[in-house]
């Protein structure tokens, strides 16, 4: 289950997605984020979902890590289904069973907040999996730049929410080999109750914080050790520049929110 877990990490590659300027895709993950959530009928929902699959073939990443990135959220996919679909209470009654009633508006908000979701986390995905860890530090310090007004020091905020991003990966694999090692010395971790399970998750926290701490510790003195001292004065071995690519993508993703938020006067709301 742990090494389904892709999270924070990037496939090197020379698609589309990945020769993209970084602050252009931030920009436009934030934009579809908010984009997934206007449609109100399926037609606009449908247009959003095809964009995704089209913006997938253009990242040339193989299906299965698409699928490794949405697989950990099912339960919570069947969870807020479940609870829309018998708590919604809209549209035509279909069941009816002591407090609980299906109906066909129930299904249908059901249908699309699951949908929703699966938009959410594949679009966001994509952008740590087409952009370095470094890549993304300046693309961030980048668009974050006005806050300096503000005496906010966005060099070094940049670089936590990155360093923060890269180590998930680190901690699930460190996370898989502790348990692991628990299981060979013959931890049962699977078998009995709800507290049983979470005091048997006990060895394995405890080693998980201590190692998250060593690292730390080490990648702070590495840091000191290479003089690091922030954003001030530093130059950039890698100067971002916008090509003509990135004005044809927010070209197009701006026809597809225009028809999008068309759509939603057009066709009457399936929600």
């Amino acid at each position: 289950m742990l090494s389904d877990i892709t999270i924070g990490q990037y496939f090197p590659g020379d698609s589309l997605l990945h020769r993209m300027d970084p602050r252009v895709k931030l920009v436009l993950i934030f934009a579809y984020i908010i984009l997934v959530f206007i449609p109100q009928n399926w037609v606009g929902l449908g247009i959003a979902v095809a964009f995704l699959v089209f913006a997938v073939a253009c990242s040339r990443l193989p299906l299965r890590l698409v699928w490794k990135s949405v697989k950990p959220i099912i339960p919570l996919i069947i969870l807020t289904s479940a609870l829309n679909i018998f708590y919604v209470d809209k549209g035509v009654e279909l069941v009816h069973w002591g407090f609980f009633r299906l109906t066909t508006g129930g299904l249908t908000t059901a249908a699309f907040i699951a949908i929703r979701i699966l938009c959410l986390i594949a679009g966001s995905s994509l952008l740590t999996y087409t952009t370095s860890p470094t890549t993304l530090t300046d693309a961030m310090e980048r668009l974050l730049k006005p806050l300096k007004v503000l005496h906010v020091n966005v060099h070094e905020l940049s670089m936590m929410m990155t360093i923060a991003l890269r180590f998930i990966p680190t901690l699930i694999e460190e996370t898989d080999k502790i348990m692991s090692a628990q299981k060979a010395r013959g931890a049962d971790m699977e078998s009995g109750g709800l507290m049983q399970r979470i005091k048997a998750l006990v060895p394995v926290l405890i080693p998980l914080f201590v190692s998250s701490f060593n690292r730390a510790y080490e990648l702070a003195t590495a840091m000191e050790c290479r003089c690091y001292q922030g954003g001030d004065g530093r130059t950039r071995m890698k100067q971002l520049h916008m090509a003509a690519r990135d004005g044809w993508c927010i070209a197009v993703m701006t026809l597809v929110a225009a028809g999008i938020v068309a759509l939603n006067f057009v066709i009457p709301a399936a929600l």
